[in-house]
């Protein structure tokens, strides 16, 4: 298993109880995989580098995680598809 850093943004436009189902669900698809998330952090709303989908702020999410390519495949093909997660980028580790 590798090490990863896996970021992404919820849209700024949900409830506060709806974002944190977001982030729950994107954990859930790594964890069901098992991934095995080392250290989570919720960076809270902060303002984009430049506008995506006309949004202007977004929730940031990132989790340090050890996955195989299975959940990494999982969570990318999720993020892609879910309205909710407005970005997202997957960073390996090199220890």
């Amino acid at each position: 298993m590798r090490k990863y850093e896996v970021m992404f943004i919820v849209r700024p436009n949900l409830e506060e109880a709806q974002v944190a189902k977001t982030a729950d669900m994107m954990k859930k698809i790594l964890t069901d995989r098992k991934a095995k998330v080392l250290e989570e952090q919720k960076m809270g709303q902060k303002e984009l580098a430049y506008e995506i989908n006309k949004y202007k702020n977004g929730n940031y999410f990132l989790y340090t995680i050890e996955a195989n390519s299975e959940a990494i495949d999982e969570f990318t093909r999720i993020a892609r598809i879910n309205e909710d997660v407005i970005r997202h980028l997957i960073i390996k580790v090199e220890d």
